[in-house]
């Protein structure tokens, strides 16, 4: 299965794309979509800009399903809404490009790859690096992302167990009422 992990952020989104088979990990790129060389008043530029990067990864990287961050609340509430805004923009993009999203939080994502969820950045640019064995530490915002396409992966493993075993059904909690989940 190959994995779209998607740090969104409104001046830069991070990206990374591994392949799983079983336990098996194996990296096939990241990097980040930025946004900085437009002007900070033009929203819908920048959302457009995310957007059409994510379909080009789409395009590019042919992935089986994406892991995104889940926005947490920041202290200035302008700044959790712009972010909430550029989220929606790489969902839609996800969604569009007929993806199956998955959602993490930072300290899901952290728990899975460093194995404490107050993990540090250095802590999972460094883990990232070790799990994919990567030459040399990747970017903040791409270690992230990667980081999400790890926990993705680990977790497909553990449902399909689960699955397998008889045990409890996967519950759609992202239902619209046209049941199209995310």
């Amino acid at each position: 299965m190959r994995i779209l992990g998607i740090d969104p952020g409104l001046q830069t989104t991070g990206f990374g794309v591994v392949d799983a088979d079983g336990y098996t990990l194996r990296y096939v790129a990241s990097g980040t979509i930025s946004t900085m060389h437009l002007e900070r008043g033009d929203l819908p530029a920048r959302l457009k800009v995310l957007y059409d990067g994510i379909g080009e990864l789409h395009t590019r990287y042919q992935p089986d399903a994406a892991a995104i961050e889940i926005v947490f609340v920041n202290v200035n509430p302008q700044s959790t809404l712009l972010l909430g805004q550029a989220r929606g923009a790489c969902i839609t993009a996800l969604v569009v490009n007929a993806l199956p999203v998955a959602e993490y939080t930072p300290m899901q994502m952290k728990q899975a790859v460093a194995g404490t969820g107050k993990a540090a950045k250095t802590q999972v640019q460094h883990m990232v690096q070790r799990l994919l064995q990567l030459p040399a530490l990747p970017g903040k915002d791409a270690a992230d992302a990667l980081g999400l396409a790890i926990t993705h992966a680990h977790a497909a493993i553990a449902t399909a167990r689960i699955q397998q075993a008889g045990g409890v059904a996967r519950r759609n909690t992202g239902s619209y009422k046209t049941g199209r989940v995310i």
